[in-house]
């Protein structure tokens, strides 16, 4: 009996080799008789796979293997070539026109500053209460980026925190434990290309999402990166995610500083970097207001008396 290992760098080398539930790796083994055990690192998004079996079997299976992988990326190159430079000719003052024909575009002064920001700056800070659109339009800029193939993908991640209330343990793979934590971006997603188109862009890797605590180790370069969240990053945790930036990336830091989750609320990654990286000219900080709150207008005024409220106690 031979031994023989195969590797798969990345999520999609996965999902291409492996298939949906492992039924192409089962298929391989019927086929020429050998056995494949896999071993997954979610730590790294990578497979290790190791051949047993007939030396000849092996020898001829690791060849599918790899003549599989060189198609999944020949096939990927050519899907890219297709895919438009540049987005359809929009009206003046106009994003992004969604998968339902909604046209997104700022609404207030803030807003304005901070789409133009991100267009005109490798990095932006993001920084005001809930529903001013600090995610929504960063989802709006990533998807206008990757349309005009000014990056090759988006990457979404945010701190796994826990908002005032344990949860528990929660069942599945890494991808449905963090699910509940990344909803809200999911949301704005879905929103603006459909739930079915999402997860199309989440299979093909155009689109990744993963847990702050993953991205150590790792460098993305072409990428349009989103942390969501911010305020509840631990100092080390913000100087780990800023320097996973590559080349030709771009990073949006949305969070909110009366929403620190933290028991050391003060040493919020989010409140230190607004010190620390004040005076370095490529990051951009903008800074919301309750005016600048696009939800329901009984939101502003909760947002008003509660900070009212605040400065009386």
């Amino acid at each position: 009996m031979n031994t023989r290992k195969f590797r798969l760098k990345n999520r999609e080398e996965i999902l291409a080799i492996l298939g949906e539930d492992e039924e192409d790796l089962r298929e391989l083994e019927r086929a020429l008789k050998v056995q494949v055990y896999v071993k997954q690192h979610p730590e790294t998004e990578s497979a290790d796979l190791t051949l047993k079996g007939n030396p000849a079997a092996v020898e001829k299976a690791l060849t599918r293997l790899q003549q599989a992988l060189e198609s999944f990326y020949t096939n990927r190159l050519s899907q890219e070539d297709a895919r438009p430079e540049i987005i359809p000719p929009l009206p003046e003052g106009v994003l992004y026109k969604t998968n339902f024909g909604v046209l997104i575009k700022p609404r207030t002064g803030n807003q304005e500053i901070y789409t133009e920001a991100i267009r005109s700056h490798p990095m932006v800070v993001g920084v005001g209460p809930a529903g001013t659109g600090k995610t929504y339009l960063a989802a709006v800029c990533a998807l206008r980026a990757l349309h005009s193939k000014e990056v090759k993908r988006i990457v979404l991640t945010r701190p796994i925190i826990e908002a005032g209330e344990k949860l528990g343990y929660l069942p599945g793979d890494i991808s449905q434990k963090v699910h509940p934590y990344l909803r809200p971006l999911y949301d704005a997603f879905h929103d603006l290309v459909g739930p079915d188109k999402f997860r199309s862009m989440r299979a093909e890797d155009l689109i990744e999402t993963v847990p702050l605590a993953y991205m150590r180790g790792r460098t993305l370069e072409n990428a349009f990166i989103i942390l969501d969240e911010a305020q509840n990053t631990l100092p080390e945790q913000m100087k780990m995610f800023l320097t996973r930036m590559g080349m030709s990336s771009k990073i949006v830091i949305t969070g909110d500083l009366t929403q620190i989750d933290l028991i050391e609320k003060d040493r919020s990654g989010l409140l230190l970097i607004k010190d620390i990286l004040k005076k370095v000219p490529a990051v951009k900080f903008v800074n919301f207001t309750g005016k600048d709150v696009a939800r329901h207008p009984l939101v502003k005024e909760i947002l008003a008396a509660y900070e009212k409220w605040e400065k009386k106690n």
